[in-house]
Formats: C-alpha cells, structure tokens, sequence
C-alpha cells in the first residue's frame, strides 16, 4: 500500500508524462503536492524506487519512467482530469517517442585537433547534449581546436559529439589516434595498406600513414557550438 502522498506524486508524474513526455522538476513537484522542501520529495521518489513504482534514467536530467501504477481503484491525481484511456495508452513510455528537449550527459575528453595533430586529453567532465541530435549507441564529447575542418563546418571551439566505434568507412569523419599518442578530426581513406586522413580546408595537405599506426575512435555524430 502507498501513502496518499506517494499515490498523489505517481499520479502527477505519470499525468505529467502522458501530456508532455517529459518529467516534472522537483519545484514543480513540491508545488503539487503542497510540501514545504524538495527533501521531501527526494524521500517519496526513493521510496516509490524501492517499491518498484518508478525509476530514474542514469545520466539524464529530470528523467523519471513510470514502472507501474497504483490499483485502479486506488489512483487519485493532482493534475487535470485524467486523460481516457486510449489517450493514456499511446503516449506510455513504451511507445511514445523520446521528447526533443530531453538531456543526456556524456563524458567530455578534452581537445581534439582539426589541424596538425595534438595530444588527446582524457577529462571527467561531463557536457550535457540534447538527445535528438545522438544515436545509438555510446558517445562522447570532443573539444575542436584549429581550422582544417572547417569547410566541413567544424569550427575551433565547437564540441564533437563522437560515437565509439573501431571502424570507419571511406569519407567518414573520424577521431583517429596515431602512434598511440595523438588525436585528429580528419576524413578517413584506405589507400591500399595506408590510412589518408584527409582535411576540409584547401590550406591543409592530407596526412598519410601506415595502417597499424592509426587506430579510429569514434565517427562524428553530431556538433554543439556556443555563439
């Protein structure tokens, strides 16, 4: 059995969800439930966790899933009027598509060169991305310095969004580490048994190495840029 407090914040969570795909804030759920702090409801999403009602999406913002809900008889919401059933069913979890304004954190690894190549920094800082603009798959993010990219519309200072991979395909824009020592943005071409990486601006000549000194860690994905 839930307390009514607990019925009353499933119900507003699940309403919440069915009309706008996204969860409420903290705030907002405070406010609904005419608690005086958000600690308060900290202590009835943990226990709603531990009864298997809801649980949380890692590395992402304010993303609650509904697992299951109260008995029907049960239900009493503090949201609008609950929507008819059909209503409620196409837009469950399962079904209804990821919203455009959900977040997802991945890790950003400090600068990756789109020029002549630089050192590939490891960082644990995290850089938070809209989910539309990643796949499937795991991703991370890149900082660019320098210009050789930029006729493909990489500009020094944007973030790469790079999905971890070991292959490539001709023309795919790559991190590729060389020597096991330095990183690059570059286009990717087999030439025989070497590797061309190949830049976007005509002030830049392609770089050439031997198959077993490059090592692809991940094709683009995506851009971020700060104006």
């Amino acid at each position: 059995m839930l307390t009514r407090k607990q019925h009353e914040l499933i119900c507003f969570i699940s309403d919440r969800l069915a009309e706008t795909g996204v969860s409420p804030s903290f705030e907002e759920m405070k406010e609904a439930l005419d608690l005086k702090s958000k600690s308060g409801v900290h202590r009835l999403i943990s226990a709603l966790e531990e009864r298997e009602f809801i649980r949380r999406l890692p590395n992402r913002a304010r993303a609650l899933e509904v697992l299951r809900m109260p008995e029907r008889g049960e239900r009493k919401s503090v949201a609008k009027a609950a929507k008819p059933a059909a209503a409620v069913a196409a837009t469950t979890p399962a079904t209804r598509p990821a919203p455009a304004n959900d977040v997802v954190e991945i890790p950003l690894h400090g600068r990756i060169a789109a020029g002549t190549p630089i050192e590939a920094l490891e960082g644990s800082a995290m850089l938070p991305v809209p989910a539309a603009l990643l796949g499937a798959g795991e991703h991370y993010a890149l900082e660019v310095a320098g210009d050789s990219m930029v006729e493909a519309g990489i500009l020094d200072g944007d973030y790469a969004l790079i999905r971890r991979t070991e292959t490539a395909r001709d023309g795919e824009i790559v991190v590729a580490l060389i020597d096991d020592a330095e990183a690059t943005l570059k286009y990717f071409r087999k030439e025989g048994v070497m590797v061309r990486l190949d830049p976007a601006n005509r002030d830049y000549t392609p770089q050439r190495y031997r198959s077993d000194q490059i090592r692809v860690q991940g094709r683009l994905a995506g851009l971020l840029r700060r104006y």
